[in-house]
Formats: structure tokens, C-alpha cells, sequence
């Protein structure tokens, strides 16, 4: 069974473009934070506070943001996600999902 994950994008185009590398390595979108076994999280406003709740839960968190924004990225990696600029985080999920 592949992997449940938890969409948090604002951007509706990029959330269908994720959605679609999670369908394509055979996993599943969910809203259920509590049967989630990925969250992938655009970085924007208050979502690095939002990083720390996922990750106090067990919840692995791959986040992304704006490469002009390495502050940010880095906050998220020193909470403990997986950090990437917006240009990689399709390649990056698709790497976690072939994961166990």
C-alpha cells in the first residue's frame, strides 16, 4: 500500500501537480492530518510554526518555499523537515514516496 499524504498548498495548480506525482507512485492524497504518512507543506505565513506541530506528532514533513527566501528553508531544516525550494519538491516527493 502506498503511502498516505497531506497536501498543505495554497496553490491549487501546484496541489494537482503534487497530487499527481503522489497517484504516480501509487500513494494517496488524504485531509486527515491523524492517518497521514507524509505532509508536504508550502512555506508561507505562519506554516514554519505549523512544521514543528507535524513533526511533534511524527509526522515527516517535506517543505517547500521560495529559493529567495533561504531563512525560511533553513528554519523548516533546523525543525526537522525536509527543506526544498519550490523547484525541487517534485522531484524531492517523488524520491520520498519510492522510499519505505
Amino acid at each position: 500500500m502506498g503511502k498516505r499524504v497531506l497536501l498543505l498548498t495554497a496553490d491549487l495548480v501546484f496541489r494537482s501537480k503534487l497530487a499527481g506525482v503522489v497517484a504516480a507512485a501509487g500513494g494517496e492524497v488524504t485531509r486527515d492530518e491523524a492517518l497521514c504518512d507524509l505532509a508536504v507543506l508550502e512555506l508561507e505565513g505562519a506554516a514554519t510554526g505549523r512544521v514543528g506541530e507535524l513533526l511533534r506528532r511524527s509526522i515527516p514533513v517535506l517543505a517547500f518555499g521560495s529559493h529567495v527566501r533561504p531563512d525560511v528553508l533553513r528554519a523548516a531544516r533546523e525543525a526537522g523537515a525536509t527543506a526544498v525550494p519550490n523547484s525541487q519538491v517534485v522531484q524531492r516527493l517523488a524520491e520520498l514516496l519510492k522510499t519505505s
